[in-house]
């Protein structure tokens, strides 16, 4: 692979993560440049990971699994992961509302790397493409990553405006929009 079809590559494994990541600056209360880079890592991290596993799975199990057999499933998995976290963000946005409530300034690790690896099921299974293409995996896994904690910081710095204009409904607009990328990602592959 050419050094453009790469870039290219990790810049479109990073726009799922990238309208997840508006969605979760969206319901923060005011999140800093630091929040926004610690969730692009996290993202980063977890998109970068995903690939090298696909690209093992497809380099050593070549004669066992074949490639679509992860392809034929990764839209699922990564629908019922991001379905259910748009639903839990829908009814805690839908849920009457406490007044004494605390404002949410920060997300879990395990919800950000649980909705990262959501949204990085199609990076494993380019992975698993990736095998069978002379292609440097570290490199491409590296752009990937790169690219996706770029993408995701940026995403939580414009959810941050996002979140300024639409108020407390900002966790209904991110349920939705979780729900909304889980059901793409289903429908792009069936």
């Amino acid at each position: 692979m050419n050094p453009i079809a790469l870039l290219l590559l990790a810049f479109s494994m990073s726009t799922d993560a990238f309208s997840v990541a508006i969605s979760k600056g969206a319901i923060l209360k005011n999140p800093r440049f630091t929040e926004a880079f610690r969730m692009g890592v996290i993202f980063g991290t977890i998109e970068a990971i995903t690939p090298i596993i696909g690209w093992l799975i497809g380099h050593s199990a070549t004669s066992f699994i074949d490639a679509s057999f992860i392809e034929a499933w990764d839209h699922w998995v990564a629908f019922v992961i991001l379905f259910t976290l748009g639903l839990h963000m829908l009814y805690e946005g839908l849920k009457p509302s406490d007044e004494t409530a605390e404002v949410l300034s920060r997300h879990s690790v395990f919800k950000l790397a649980l909705t990262a690896f959501g949204t990085s099921i199609d990076a494993m299974a380019v992975g698993v493409s990736l095998a069978f293409v002379k292609v440097n995996i570290l490199l491409a896994a590296g752009l990937i990553g790169l690219a996706t904690t770029i993408m995701v910081t940026l995403g939580v710095m414009l959810g941050k405006v996002l979140g300024s204009i639409i108020g407390h409904r900002a966790e209904i607009f991110g349920g939705v929009m979780l729900i909304a990328i889980g059901t793409w990602i289903l429908f792009s592959h069936l």
